[in-house]
């Protein structure tokens, strides 16, 4: 049997040209092309060196500065009484609303006067029996004594006269006793605000028996204009703050500032402090005086009591947002005479307002980078622009910009092509 192999086909190299392009033709395209592309790269230029980043800078501000303490206090009325029924009785009556001011006196609550009332009357009577006894003692004494002078009566029956006297008066002064306790009892029955001042919540109801042994009072009465803030100073504190005080007779006012961060506009002052120091905590407590027109503030409040304990000479102050903190330092970015960048590390102190002391690190009448920080390295010229501080976005949309008077609005802009519809 024959085997035929299949046949191998000839490859050929590939044509560089196709046959249409003579040789000579191609050898042109060879040298022209490169020296085209040449030519049109070198045509072009050097390209431009990027502009230098715009910063806005502000130099730095120095001035005398108070420097201020802080410490957390809590707000506590004046006089805060503690309202109880000094009677056992069912409660009848509220006469005030509560939260609201009280003057001293001012009914609260009344409790069912009759048993009271009853308790009176007998009394009273009693005392009328005592006081007749007595006035028939005393008639009796009274003739009994000629006739002992003249011994017509024993001196037995004369003792007898004079102790049943001074025993019926005795009992009558006992029985006056028991009405004026009685008469009491039914003024308990109706319980007054013993000072001027704000009335809490009521904490029995109508219907309720109340009395001595109930464990919950019925309301409390504050007073709180003026009103008191405790705050706890530590021995070292403390120490200072007798210092000053001894060495001079200013007395320090204190601002305080509310939960919401606002400062509240009545100036305090220092009241007194604890008679000892905590031996647990290290601490002393001390009482501020407030004024407190209005009855604005209210015991329990939380606030900060804020006190300028001295004055720092020449501080050097910066924007906060100039500062960045980067892993627990803190740095800023300064602006050279060259209008370059150098990043220093600062050592900064109290805030004050908006703006920050640095006590390290930096000198008067340089200038920092406030806005575009995150866009500076060391040593990177820029463009600096002076910082003019923005209003916030809803003041901003409240004071929208005005035209100026005789000044038309813009008219609006007409397409190059007025047939044609825009593209939205």
């Amino acid at each position: 049997m024959k085997i035929v192999l299949p046949r191998r086909r000839k490859v050929f190299p590939p044509r560089i040209f196709p046959r249409l392009i003579p040789p000579w033709a191609a050898v042109i395209l060879l040298l022209v092309v490169p020296f085209m592309f040449t030519a049109g790269g070198c045509s072009k230029g050097p390209q431009q060196a990027p502009q230098p980043p715009t910063v806005e800078v502000m130099t730095i501000i120095q001035k005398d500065v108070p420097v201020y303490r802080e410490w957390i206090g809590t707000l506590d009325g004046m006089v805060n009484a503690t309202i109880r029924a000094q009677v056992q009785g069912y409660l009848i009556k509220q006469n005030y609303r509560e939260g609201d001011l009280v003057r001293k006196g001012q009914v609260l609550f009344e409790i069912d006067p009759r048993t009271f009332q009853a308790a009176l009357e007998q009394a009273k009577g009693q005392l009328a029996a005592q006081q007749a006894r007595w006035t028939t003692a005393k008639a009796n004494l009274s003739r009994i004594k000629p006739l002992a002078e003249q011994n017509a009566v024993s001196k037995k029956d004369l003792d007898d006269s004079i102790g049943t006297e001074q025993s019926a008066r005795a009992a009558v002064l006992s029985a006056q006793a028991t009405v004026d306790k009685a008469q009491l009892d039914l003024g308990f029955t109706k319980i007054t605000s013993p000072v001027d001042g704000i009335a809490g919540l009521a904490k029995a109801q109508i219907g309720n028996l109340v009395g001595p042994g109930a464990t919950e009072e019925l309301t409390t009465v504050s007073t709180v204009n003026p009103i008191k803030v405790y705050f706890q100073l530590s021995e070292q504190e403390y120490i200072m703050a007798a210092q000053r005080s001894a060495s001079s007779r200013e007395a320090k006012e204190a601002q305080l500032i509310l939960a919401d961060g606002s400062v509240y506009p009545e100036k305090g002052r220092f009241a007194f402090a604890d008679r000892q120091v905590n031996i647990l905590t290290g601490t002393i407590k001390v009482a501020g005086l407030f004024p407190n027109p209005g009855n604005f503030l209210r015991p329990g409040q939380y606030g900060k009591v804020r006190v300028a304990t001295s004055i720092r000479k020449d501080a050097l102050l910066v924007p906060q947002r100039a500062v960045a903190e980067i892993q627990g330092k803190y740095m800023v970015a300064v602006v050279g005479a060259d209008s370059k960048v150098d990043i220093r590390p600062v050592k900064p102190a109290e805030r004050v307002d908006n703006l920050w002391v640095i006590l390290e690190g930096l000198k008067p009448g340089e200038r920092v980078v406030v806005e575009g920080i995150q866009k500076v390295r060391p040593g990177m010229p820029v463009t600096p622009k002076a910082y003019v501080e923005k209003p916030s976005e809803p003041e901003a949309a409240a004071k929208p910009e005005a035209p100026q008077t005789g000044e038309k609005p813009p008219a609006p802009a007409k397409s190059a092509h007025p047939n044609k519809t825009e593209k939205r």
